[in-house]
């Protein structure tokens, strides 16, 4: 198993940021890494996510689990858990009324060995993703 995650404090309430966070189209107006998206995210969903690292390439994934202003979950990979991918955005109220969040994302399978060369390290990215959000989300989303 390989996994990477990140986590901030946002001023800002879980339905703002929730908002941001369920908004496809805005991710490249807040996300570093995010060239665009196809799709919409919501549950059993399909959607498609071009990065900065790899502008041509998508990654697919399917939404599958979406709690509004809790969690949501994308799953890729290949048939018979070969090799997945989970990635996990999840929300919590912190004491002070604002958010707390964390986004984390797993992959694994009996193939992860052969594919593991090919991720790169993606500490830099989840950090700034966490960082672009809480910036958005404490402008108020616009």
């Amino acid at each position: 198993m390989k996994s990477y995650r990140a986590s901030v404090e946002i001023d800002a309430p879980r339905e703002t940021v929730w908002r941001i966070l369920a908004d496809a189209d805005g991710y490249p107006e807040w996300d570093p890494g995010m060239d665009h998206i196809e799709g919409r995210i919501a549950l059993g969903k399909k959607v498609k996510f071009f990065t900065k690292l790899d502008p041509d390439r998508a990654f697919p994934v399917k939404v599958t689990t979406f709690e509004p202003g809790k969690m949501m979950v994308f799953t890729s990979g290949m048939p018979f858990g070969l090799f997945k991918s989970v990635r996990t955005h999840s929300l919590a109220r912190n004491r002070g009324g604002g958010t707390t969040f964390e986004t984390e994302e797993v992959f694994s399978g009996p193939l992860l060995s052969f594919f593991e060369r090919n991720i790169p390290d993606l500490t830099e990215n989840f950090e700034s993703f966490a960082v672009g959000l809480k910036i958005q989300a404490e402008k108020g989303g616009a």
